[in-house]
């Protein structure tokens, strides 16, 4: 194995963990303060700690591909600001599951979203392959036997995780977009101020949280704004530049992994065998929708070859 694929791998592993444990530190920091008071202000660490990248960036900006139209400046705000009230929709459904739901659950459900981006992509004409469809199959399945309970209804919490993996492959799909047009450090400090402030507004209308609150909440907030939204994301970029793509989607998934164990492990939370059977498919479904174009791929290539 290449050294920087090596090199690449141990930081997708790091950030998988790092993501993974994040839902344990959500769920134990709203003991303390409301779920858009914990985005608010996670958020808005999480964009303090780009900062320092964005700055030492300013004299060496990152080459854009001018055949992409590229935006900047007033452009970049806004097209910013949309995708930043997409990770706020889709980090307030998350956050509010977690209520209702185990930090295991809310990490193999919100996982899903890596079948539902190609299904998405659809829409505007992207092809997609048969793993697709037969992940997507499995997950399904494997979401039946997690969620749905033996009166056939889903939990409150299970449906709100369900919408917010929805809501993060539409984000998936427009940074995808935007990524190759702009600075991708300035689009992730913009985006995440949004989601910031927006969440900080909505938690001033309909939640009351005191000094006091937020200060015991402190350990859980820094870890899922510093840790988990900006260093995780930034140990994600500087990974993606010499990634195996294959290596990425294995060990990306496994943050629906580490979720269940930090649940376990912290928390105390525990699952049915009915219920670890609808994880494994769920992974398993994850990881073949990720991997059977990959590898199609490198058969035909090695056909040609």
């Amino acid at each position: 194995m290449p050294k920087q694929h090596l090199k690449s791998d141990l930081l997708f592993l790091l950030s998988a963990v790092i993501w993974g444990f994040a839902f344990v530190a959500q769920r134990m920091g709203m003991d303390h303060v409301g779920p858009f008071t914990f985005n608010g202000i996670r958020f808005c660490l999480g964009a303090m700690v780009l900062v320092p990248f964005v700055y030492g960036n300013r004299k060496n900006p990152p080459q854009i591909d001018q055949g992409r139209n590229p935006i900047q400046n007033k452009n970049l705000v806004y097209y910013a600001g949309l995708a930043g009230l997409a990770i706020f929709a889709g980090a307030s459904l998350q956050q509010v599951g977690l209520v209702y739901t185990t930090a295991g659950k809310a990490g193999f459900i919100t996982g899903l979203y890596v079948v539902i981006v190609p299904i998405m992509g659809l829409l505007w004409g992207q092809r997609t392959n048969a793993g697709t469809w037969g992940g997507a199959l499995m997950a399904a399945v494997g979401m039946y036997l997690l969620s749905v309970n033996e009166d056939f209804t889903v939990s409150f919490g299970d449906l709100l995780e369900l919408i917010g993996a929805v809501l993060w492959a539409c984000h998936i799909h427009l940074i995808g977009w935007l990524s190759p047009k702009t600075d991708s450090l300035r689009l992730a400090f913009i985006q995440f101020m949004v989601c910031a402030v927006t969440s900080l507004m909505t938690a001033v209308m309909i939640e009351t949280a005191s000094v006091v609150d937020v200060a015991a909440a402190a350990l859980p907030i820094i870890y899922g704004g510093v840790l988990s939204v900006g260093v995780a994301y930034t140990l994600q970029v500087v990974a993606q530049r010499h990634a195996h793509p294959a290596h990425a989607a294995i060990l990306l998934s496994l943050e629906a992994v580490f979720a269940a164990v930090g649940g376990w492990l912290i928390l105390g939370e525990v699952m049915s065998g009915r219920g670890i059977i609808g994880c494994s498919l769920m992974f398993t479904g994850m990881l073949v929708s990720q991997l059977y174009g990959m590898v199609a791929k490198i058969r035909s290539e090695a056909v040609i070859g």
